[in-house]
């Protein structure tokens, strides 16, 4: 029996997502099935590849959904879930009892948990603290913009490795870990020390940068990064020099696309008030009210510089 798990790629709650999962399914529905873990990343255009459903069973978790028919599992809590109307009315006409959309949790982690408790009967408290970590860190539910930029806990730290690692093994290794041992037994590993020392300079390096880039104007903080190939970094950092702000607008670029990320600030003296997934949409991308991106090609770097002017102008604030 073998279950094919396409996660939400360089992402603590997909990666948490995937191990509450496998775990879910292991002790309730086939204990001896094998698992295979495959990362699924925003891009422009379809967000899957056909080949990728190769289970006897496949399951999509903290990512969009697919009405492929060989999906059989999907959780997922993102405001723009769907790729199409089309594939939004595969989803309400489902009648499996196994796809699952709760835009209000916090985590997907969060979300499967509940789900595999209230509908399932399965709860293992070994879960909790990755459950509890993953709730805080998709949920942005810090103290501080300081507690999630200087990585003091072992969390925050694997939070890192995760969203910077490129090696899928590397990580499918991590979401195995995660369904057997502690956060702290897995960052005191020999292999995870190795990974969490470059990526600690590299994340450092990072926030020297940001702090050089950025600009700050009438609520929103923007930057351009795309003289560099950088896919990720932490996302509060923007929040952390500049706690006036109530928006962050940067503009990435790697070799399989060109992001516009645009988040809004926790601890904003001056609220939000633009829903973020609605504005993304509008760009082709999506995400939560608090957060989103727009995925273009990676030689769209004109079109991403137009979109990304056009989004800070929406965000700011008139004085």
């Amino acid at each position: 029996m073998k279950l094919r798990i396409l996660y939400h790629g360089n992402c603590f709650d997909g990666v948490s997502s995937a191990a509450v999962f496998t775990k879910f399914y292991k002790a309730k529905i086939h204990p001896d099935a094998d698992v295979y873990y495959t990362p699924t990343m925003h891009r422009a255009g379809n967000a899957f590849d056909s080949d990728q459903f190769d289970g006897d069973e496949n399951a999509i978790v903290d990512f969009k959904y697919s009405s492929d028919e060989r999906l059989t599992w999907w959780f997922d809590h993102h405001q723009s879930a769907f790729l199409s109307e089309a594939d939004e009315a595969h989803f309400l006409a489902d009648t499996s009892g196994k796809k699952f959309l709760d835009v209000t949790s916090k985590s997907c982690a969060e979300f499967i948990a509940r789900i595999a408790k209230e509908k399932f009967g399965f709860e293992d408290p070994s879960l909790s603290e990755l459950i509890e970590w993953a709730h805080i860190i998709d949920g942005a539910l810090y103290d501080s913009p300081a507690q999630c930029v200087e990585l003091r806990s072992s969390a925050l730290k694997l939070m890192q490795i995760i969203e910077g690692e490129r090696d899928p093994k590397f990580v499918e290794k991590i979401i195995r870990d995660l369904t057997e041992k502690s956060l702290d037994e897995i960052l005191e590993s020999d292999e995870i020390q190795a990974k969490l020392k470059p990526i600690l300079e590299k994340h450092w390096a990072m926030v020297d940068l940001i702090k050089e880039r950025a600009i700050y104007d009438r609520g929103v903080v923007t930057f351009d990064l795309t003289d560099r190939l950088v896919e990720g970094y932490n996302k509060f950092i923007p929040y952390y020099f500049f706690p006036e702000t109530t928006y962050n607008v940067s503009l990435t670029r790697s070799d399989f696309r060109t992001k516009i990320s645009v988040g809004s600030n926790p601890w904003a003296p001056r609220p939000r008030t633009h829903n973020i997934a609605e504005l993304c949409e509008k760009y082709g991308g999506g995400g939560h009210a608090v957060v989103g991106a727009v995925s273009l090609a990676p030689g769209e770097l004109e079109k991403g510089k137009q979109y990304m002017k056009e989004i800070v102008e929406e965000l700011k604030f008139d004085d």
